[in-house]
C-alpha cells in the first residue's frame, strides 16, 4: 500500500504565507484550489487536485516562488 504522505504531496503545497503576497488573489481566480491558512501559523497549504497542483506549482515557479 502507498505511504499517505505521497498523496499528500501531490495534492497540497504548503508555502509561508508571505510568499502568496501579491498574487493570491491570482492563484484563486485562475485555480479551483483551496487556500488554508491557520491562524496560529504562518504557513499557507494550498489543496487541490493532483493535476491543478501541479499547474500551481508551474505557476508560482513563473512568478519566481521556489518550491520546497
Amino acid at each position: 500500500m502507498a505511504d499517505p504522505s505521497t498523496f499528500r504531496d501531490s495534492t497540497q503545497i504548503v508555502l509561508p504565507a508571505s510568499a502568496l503576497e501579491g498574487i493570491r488573489e491570482d492563484v484563486e481566480a485562475e485555480f479551483v484550489v483551496t487556500i488554508f491558512e491557520p491562524e496560529d501559523s504562518e504557513v499557507v497549504r494550498i489543496i487541490g487536485s493532483p493535476v491543478v497542483i501541479k499547474e500551481v506549482s508551474e505557476f508560482l515557479t513563473r512568478h519566481g516562488i521556489s518550491l520546497p
